[in-house]
């Protein structure tokens, strides 16, 4: 059978890493990439460090309004589609890419299986939300990640098509994770820290970034923690500490975004982690390392429920005593699939 992959950010390029190499095992698959993610960081670094196959096409839509860039997208696919004649496209996760390409797909009536569905913040505010549920609706089938999310499935009446299967970003980590502790040791000298003696922080939401007040809020909790905090800078998140003139204490320091394996030695290596990102948050859950999140809601209630992933929103005094929570009991990591979810879903057609 032929594939399609369409991708564009980085949690969709650790994800396609490992479904990629189990398909082709199996089928054909080609790879689109929009160009959401136009930064080298967060871009053709993880495709050459994941070792994924070079996309057979490249669509640079770049960033701009989601209107427009979905637009875009969605222009640019079709066209491939109509040429190429894929029996399935898949998509992952929740970002514009998502959307567009199950838009194209569905309107040319060729079949779409959406990776890591089911996911559920319950906050229409939020751009990705309203992407992942329109995917989850379209789709002719489902990969949940978890049991929570094919329940959220069922409670919006989608039941064919839909399996739980684990999640592939699991698969990923483990893949790697014997790498950590040496890479670790190269990185944490050079930013002058030491294991279990600092925070690991990201921002990088809409949400987050696009209000001065919001932005100010978060920059002001990273000045009054007492750890030193090691904080890659989204492209998005160092425009908004030029244009909102933040000022930041010296105990904070402001690196480029590293590559994947060095961003999980960072986060192994943390004693918390701060963020705003998906993706983050389950990297921290896996690596056992607490997390404080910096939004009211999340889509991986199982992080929460479990008491390894704290809500504290942007409220200075939540987050420093959710910094300053004991360390939790461990869990059983197993919420997330067995590590083999890509080869379940390479071997389900």
């Amino acid at each position: 059978m032929r594939f399609v992959s369409v991708v564009g950010a980085r949690p969709q390029f650790i994800k396609v890493a490992m479904v990629s190499k189990m398909l082709r095992q199996f089928h054909e698959e080609q790879i689109i990439h929009t160009g959401q993610h136009y930064d080298y960081c967060l871009s053709e670094q993880f495709f050459q460090e994941l070792a994924i196959p070079a996309p057979d096409y490249h669509l640079a839509c770049g960033s701009t309004s989601h209107g427009a860039q979905t637009g875009a997208m969605l222009t640019a696919i079709e066209q491939i589609l109509l040429k190429e004649h894929f029996d399935w496209v898949l998509v992952y996760g929740d970002t514009n890419s998502t959307l567009a390409a199950t838009l194209a797909a569905a309107k040319l009536h060729i079949p779409v299986a959406h990776i890591e569905a089911g996911l559920r913040s319950y906050n229409r505010a939020m751009p990705e939300e309203i992407n992942r549920v329109v995917t989850d609706h379209l789709a002719d089938r489902n990969f949940c990640p978890t049991e929570m999310a094919r329940q959220c499935l069922e409670r919006e009446g989608i039941t064919g098509g839909v399996s739980v299967v684990g999640d592939v970003m699991y698969d990923m980590l483990l893949s790697v994770q014997p790498l950590l502790a040496e890479r670790a040791a190269q990185l944490l000298p050079r930013l002058h820290v030491e294991p279990g003696n600092y925070l690991l922080a990201t921002v990088h939401r809409a949400a987050n970034t696009d209000d001065p007040r919001t932005f100010h809020a978060i920059a002001h909790s990273f000045n009054k923690l007492k750890y030193p905090i090691i904080f890659p800078a989204h492209p998005r998140a160092r425009a908004c500490i030029a244009r909102y003139h933040v000022a930041l204490k010296k105990h904070v320091l402001l690196i480029d975004p590293p590559g994947y394996i060095d961003m999980l030695a960072l986060q192994r290596s943390a004693f918390r982690i701060l963020t705003d990102s998906g993706g983050i948050q389950k990297e921290a859950f896996f690596l056992g390392v607490p997390c404080i999140t910096l939004r009211s809601e999340t889509e991986w209630r199982e992080t929460v429920v479990t008491g390894w992933n704290t809500l504290a929103g942007i409220h200075w005094r939540q987050i420093i005593e959710a910094v300053a929570r004991p360390t939790p009991a461990p869990v059983e990591k197993k919420l997330f699939g067995e590590g083999d979810a890509a080869l379940r879903i390479a071997r389900s057609w």
